[in-house]
């Protein structure tokens, strides 16, 4: 059977969540409607949204079938969430990953949780470790977590309501969970150890079809009855497939969005860092792939009061001469400068919004750059997202790492072409995507300087 070719992609992402049209051979997306991913605060604790985003993707959906031929559905999610299912509806309620009270009981859950070596997933604050989020719910809310029938990954979750098939997925599982054991494939021993595996839905390979939609929402959003859906991916793991079709190992892919996220693809996993957040990711084909996390796009944001503004050759220039600069960590609680207080080098109060942009667009590729090195990171480097369109930053890192950034602007690629793609991964067939723009790097007396001004940076962060 010919793999769908105009894919509805449910994208849930940590600030905005879409649902888009993917044309599948051309790798684009060709419609989208969009929706802030809403916090709730009521409740026992900060949870998402889900009746407000179920809402939005029946809307969306319906709306966009009457346009396209819609013939196949997939699924991408960020990670560090995982959902307590009861026999038909939540059994609790979807924490928000960034709130603080699974610290409540870090004592007890470290003394639970396996070695770095067994699952290369770094012990991170809050909900960011999935299995601190689930010990957390067990023991403050025993009522609710006895009434659990299965546990699920995020984006699996959605691919419960589509088909009312309950699975897991290894790119979710394999994101700083503390559940899954990379190298050999499997369940940790955390999962045996706490007596959760009896609740953990069987793993389904993303690559194939999970089941048709069913038929009463086929109905009611107008598409066909044996609409196939997929399973579904975590969210930087779609980002980097496309590049697993097209590229040969070694090649660095960087996700960016709230996060940046480095993949050193074809690397090993030796010299990884717990204590600077990286970790082993799983990717689709269940290889596990070096990979160092900071919140990059949350950073960007703070550091330009979100307020960035198109910079010009006069105000790089002059943080360059000047050294204006930002040192880590401009969120503390992750990425490889943990628990460091920021400092700019000048009172950000006297500086324009342009240099202020250019100073943040320089702190990112600087952070980049040490990613690279903490994971062994080789070969060309590919951008994805949003900082894919910063000329600064892929120009500065294209010079700080000598390798040539392909900077991925439009829609060629990213979580909804990389969700979509599911359809034809576990052939390996995919149409080869177009080249994508290149940054070489700064014309030769800029590269000079921002080799200094990174090398400045180091020092100055070394001495903090």
């Amino acid at each position: 059977m010919a793999a769908p070719r105009q894919i509805a992609v449910l994208d849930v992402g940590k600030t905005n969540v879409k649902v888009a049209v993917v044309d599948r051979p051309g790798r684009r997306e060709i419609a989208v409607e969009t929706t802030p991913n809403i916090v709730r605060r009521d409740g026992p604790y900060p949870h998402y949204d889900v009746a407000h985003l179920w809402a939005f993707f029946e809307d969306a959906i319906t709306r966009l079938a009457r346009v396209h031929a819609i013939d196949g559905i997939s699924i991408t999610a960020h990670g560090a969430s995982i959902v307590l299912l009861g026999d038909d509806e939540l059994a609790l309620p979807v924490l928000d990953y960034e709130y603080d009270g699974p610290d409540a009981l870090t004592s007890e859950y470290n003394a639970l949780r396996p070695d770095f070596a067994e699952t290369q997933s770094p012990r991170l604050p809050g909900g960011l470790t999935v299995g601190a989020q689930i010990h957390w719910l067990e023991h403050s809310f025993p009522d609710g977590f006895a009434r659990t029938r299965f546990i699920l990954t995020y984006p699996q979750y959605w691919a419960w309501r589509l088909t009312g098939i309950a699975t897991n997925e290894v790119t979710s599982l394999g994101c700083h969970t503390d559940l899954w054991q990379p190298a050999a494939r499997t369940w940790s021993s955390l999962v045996e150890k706490t007596g959760w595996g009896r609740l953990m839905a069987p793993v389904h390979d993303a690559t194939v079809p999970l089941g048709p939609l069913k038929q009463a929402l086929a109905r009611r959003w107008g598409l066909a009855d044996d609409m196939p859906v997929a399973c579904g991916i975590h969210d930087s793991n779609a980002s980097l497939l496309p590049h697993l079709l097209d590229h040969t190992p070694p090649f660095t892919a960087v996700s960016t969005g709230t996060w940046a996220i480095s993949f050193a693809v074809g690397a090993t996993a030796q010299r990884l860092d717990p204590d600077r957040d990286t970790l082993a990711n799983v990717n689709v084909f269940g290889d596990p792939v070096p990979s160092a996390r900071f919140m990059g796009g949350r950073e960007f944001e703070l550091m330009t009061e979100d307020a960035p503004v198109p910079i010009d050759a006069s105000a790089i220039d002059r943080v360059l001469e000047q050294g204006i600069m930002v040192l880590p960590a401009v969120v503390p609680e992750s990425g490889p400068f943990q628990g460091r207080t920021a400092r700019w080098s000048h009172d950000p109060s006297t500086l324009s919004p342009a240099l202020r942009t250019a100073a943040a667009g320089l702190y990112l590729a600087c952070m980049t750059q040490t990613c690279f090195g903490l994971i062994g990171a080789r070969g060309p480097v590919i951008v994805e997202g949003p900082f894919a369109g910063n000329g600064l930053y892929c120009n500065a890192l294209a010079s700080l790492t000598g390798q040539g950034v392909r900077a991925s602007t439009d829609s060629a690629t990213g979580t909804s072409v990389g969700a979509a793609l599911l359809f034809e991964a576990a052939a390996a067939t995919a149409d080869k995507s177009p080249p994508l723009p290149s940054a070489d790097g700064l014309e030769e007396g800029r590269a000079e300087a921002v080799a200094l001004y990174a090398a400045r940076w180091r020092e100055a962060v070394e001495e903090a």
